[in-house]
């Protein structure tokens, strides 16, 4: 991984954001138990910054059974409370809780669409939006669809999934290809969605 690449500038140069800029974001994800790795993380995120987060995913892989939705919908309250003591995670009680909450609702889509990925993939008809921004100042935080699906997500029971957390959702999962033009991972992006 060469630092001399031309990257989104919200990377910086952490090593862990860039490795995460330069392999995950904006690829494609169809896989159910990805997306509902990044809907857990996507909702901890909330109020605090996304390197904040990577640092603690492999503590949340360990504490949620590597996000395998069955399993988290079963916590019990004795459970999600002795999660809420281990500083690997952000130690919120309504985002721990909602953890549970969106394992159920979850498992409840997958039951009505066959897979998450079904459903969720079909807010964008089943193909990446292709944005080509220029500056990170022209991406928006949310859009119409990002709108949609936080409206959808809510009324079936879901927490932690306003229209920002949603579009940063679409963004993660490469839902949207939101990587500036300049960046280096836009067209490789961009070719992935026509994979």
């Amino acid at each position: 991984m060469s630092n001399m690449k031309e990257r989104c500038t919200w990377c910086g140069t952490d090593p862990l954001y860039m490795e995460y800029h330069d392999t995950e974001w904006g690829v494609p994800v169809r896989d159910d138990q990805a997306l509902f790795e990044f809907l857990v993380l996507e909702g901890a995120q909330a109020g605090l910054s996304w390197i904040t987060i990577l640092r603690k995913r492999e503590g949340y892989r360990a504490l949620f059974d590597n996000f395998d939705a069955a399993r988290v919908a079963r916590y019990t309250d004795k459970k999600l409370d002795r999660i809420l003591l281990d500083p690997r995670i952000v130690r919120n009680k309504l985002k721990v809780y909602g953890a549970r909450k969106n394992a159920r609702a979850f498992l409840a889509v997958q039951e009505s669409h066959g897979s998450f990925a079904n459903y969720i993939w079909a807010f964008v008809d089943g193909h990446p939006i292709q944005n080509h921004w220029k500056s990170p100042g022209e991406v928006p935080a949310t859009t119409a669809v990002s709108d949609a699906l936080s409206k959808d997500m809510k009324q079936r029971g879901f927490t932690f999934v306003g229209s920002t957390i949603m579009y940063a959702h679409m963004q993660a999962t490469g839902m949207v290809n939101d990587h500036t033009t300049d960046c280096f991972r836009h067209k490789a992006c961009k070719k992935l969605a026509k994979g």
